[in-house]
């Protein structure tokens, strides 16, 4: 009979051993039971430990943050090890995953596992790069977040954020139906509700080890007294700036008002120092009252061009001034014994790095490289030629748009900044809705992946949906897979996902969706290729019998559907009838780009 042994009494240890546990009865459903037992000294079964446990060696930086996975095990067990708790979990999936098992959407149906007898298994890595992992974002409901921290975590993805104290306004956007009442009746929530939602989020965060990052924006306002947690309400006017509020904002024209109405959008004064010193307190109080937060992310707010303009501010840049923040936010943390670590971002106004000011403590920090502007039609390269960095005007600079002049930005921070550097990424956000095929998306992730060692960057957090898996996850697969193993080979990840999701016919299934994306053209939907952007970023009367023959590979799509209605597998059922649904999508998706390409925006909108 099979035993599983964990060397050290942990929660995270006790969740991979019931995880193997389970696994293996699925695959050998004749195994009988599987034997958890704590046993330090044993010697025989399964052992779930850290590197240390068995005298191995650890190649990384620091082991709480690098994860190193390893796997040497017969068929009646061995060891699976790790240089953290989370990565003793993800050496069971990776065991699991080299005897067969795959998990290819969020849920039930994204998992398929064979039944087998398991199969020695001789594995050793590490993580090529410290962040793996992915930020909530867009319209949210409760199930799917638990459903992806889960899968995230199966894809050896080691980091999980929740942004903003209350995401109410992402959970709002889900149950009210928003843009979709006619079909579905809004389902109130409250920002408690979601509050406590946010709380049961960080519990299977934690049960799972991942690296808990939380925040982000929300500094620039709930410190001075504008309650964000409901931002419809300030944007809707129910709520209103309160006077003795006045005076923290930003003076921008001559006054100093809310931007678009929305505190959230709205930077401080940063030069006075009794508003440093106010975000600073709340830094610190937040970190005091939420210890479990592993990196606490202190963002200004989310609009752009929109920083201070009195007499003092404009001596500076809005970097200096921001590390300044961060300096006295270090300071108080030290006095009151926190080890909290800090994360500062490089977004919008402070992708310009500062020319003064330097962070005193850097080992508390790591610099998060925002780069919202860049366009998603290039990659970032090694071999990049990098221009003149695009000069720091206040509130008037010019948008970098390519992959060069954000690059150039990005090293302007490193002449004051020498610490820990990581990536925040948009290819989940609007960019993967412009690839109806799925697979430049992927592509350009994969290429921006491997370029991240030559741009001193150690991973990326993506802020983008959660529901990123129609008509596939290959891209949400190829995106984990690279960040684990930046030489992976992006064919042979592609036929391991594909072949797995679709059986014999995959290939006739990715080639189709190649000439629905290459149909579409990501430049065009991207708004890159109109011919007259006075009318629109759509405008293209010529490209019309081009999108009008989606219909036809719709047409196809729909026939291939037919014949793969039962597969003999729950993923493949659920994925080829994904693409009934998908034929759907891309006609309607044509219908209203070829309103726009004709110049008909008021039916486009319809």
């Amino acid at each position: 009979m099979l035993k599983i042994n964990k060397l050290r009494a942990e929660h995270v240890l006790d969740f991979a051993a019931e995880e193997l546990k389970k696994y293996l009865r699925m695959m050998m459903p004749e195994c009988g039971d599987i034997e958890i037992a704590y046993a330090p000294e044993t010697k025989d079964g399964f052992r779930l430990g850290l590197l240390e446990d068995f005298g191995l060696p650890f190649e990384g930086e620091d082991p709480e943050l690098d994860d190193v996975i390893h796997v040497d095990t017969d068929t009646n067990g061995g060891i699976l090890a790790g240089s953290n708790p989370r990565s003793v979990l993800f050496s069971v999936y990776r065991f699991l995953r080299e005897n067969g098992c795959r998990w290819l959407y969020p849920g039930v149906d994204g998992e398929y596992v064979p039944m087998r007898d398991i199969e020695p298994i001789s594995y050793h890595k590490l993580a090529d790069h410290r962040f793996r992992g992915h930020c909530n974002e867009g319209a949210e409901y409760q199930q799917c977040m638990l459903e992806t921290i889960d899968f995230y975590a199966k894809q050896e993805l080691n980091v999980y954020m929740l942004e903003f104290r209350i995401p109410f306004s992402y959970y709002n956007s889900y149950y009210n139906h928003l843009n979709n009442e006619m079909n579905r009746p809004p389902e109130p929530v409250s920002t408690q509700q979601v509050l406590q939602w946010k709380r049961q989020c960080e519990a299977e965060i934690a049960k799972r080890g991942l690296q808990f990052h939380d925040m982000g924006h929300g500094w620039t306002a709930d410190p001075y007294g504008m309650d964000t947690s409901d931002r419809r309400k300030w944007r809707q006017g129910t709520i209103k700036l309160p006077e003795e509020c006045r005076k923290y904002i930003a003076l921008r024209n001559g006054v100093r008002e809310l931007y678009r109405s929305d505190p959230q959008w709205t930077n401080p004064c940063m030069s006075q120092p009794i508003v440093r010193s106010i975000m600073a307190d709340a830094v610190v109080a937040y970190a005091k009252n939420h210890q479990n937060v592993d990196f606490l992310h202190v963002w200004l707010a989310d609009g752009t061009r929109n920083h201070c303009e009195c007499e003092e501010c404009v001596k500076m840049r809005p970097s200096d001034w921001y590390m300044m923040i961060m300096n006295e936010i270090d300071e108080k943390l030290e006095k009151e014994g926190l080890q909290t670590r800090i994360v500062f971002i490089a977004y919008v106004d402070t992708l310009w790095g500062p020319e003064k000011i330097a962070i005193k403590n850097p080992k508390r920090f790591s610099l998060l490289y925002a780069p919202i502007t860049r366009s998603y039609c290039f990659s970032f390269r090694e071999d990049s030629v990098l221009p003149e960095p695009i000069p720091y005007e206040r509130n008037a600079w010019k948008r970098p748009g390519s992959a060069e002049e954000n690059q150039a930005l990005l090293n302007g921070w490193f002449d004051l900044w020498k610490g820990d550097n990581f990536c925040y990424e948009y290819h989940f956000w609007r960019h993967q809705v412009r690839d109806p095929g799925g697979l430049y998306i992927a592509r350009r992730i994969y290429e921006d992946i491997r370029a991240l060692k030559y741009m001193n960057l150690r991973g990326i957090v993506e802020d983008g949906s959660q529901r990123s898996f129609f008509p596939n996850g290959f891209a949400i697969y190829i995106y984990a897979e690279t960040l684990m193993n930046r030489d992976c080979d992006f064919e042979a990840v592609k036929e391991d996902y594909f072949s797995h999701i679709y059986g014999e016919d995959w290939q006739t299934a990715v080639r189709l969706l190649e000439r629905i994306g290459q149909t579409f053209d990501y430049e065009f939907t991207s708004g890159q290729k109109s011919k007259n952007p006075e009318i629109s970023k759509y405008y293209d009367p010529d490209r019309v019998e081009q999108l009008e023959s989606i219909r036809e590979l719709a047409a196809l799509e729909r026939s291939l559907v037919a014949k793969h209605m039962a597969m003999p597998d729950r993923p493949k059922t659920v994925s080829w009838r994904l693409l009934g649904y998908h034929a759907t999508y891309i006609e309607l998706f044509a219908e209203m780009l070829i309103a726009k390409a004709k110049g008909h925006d008021f039916e486009a909108k319809e």
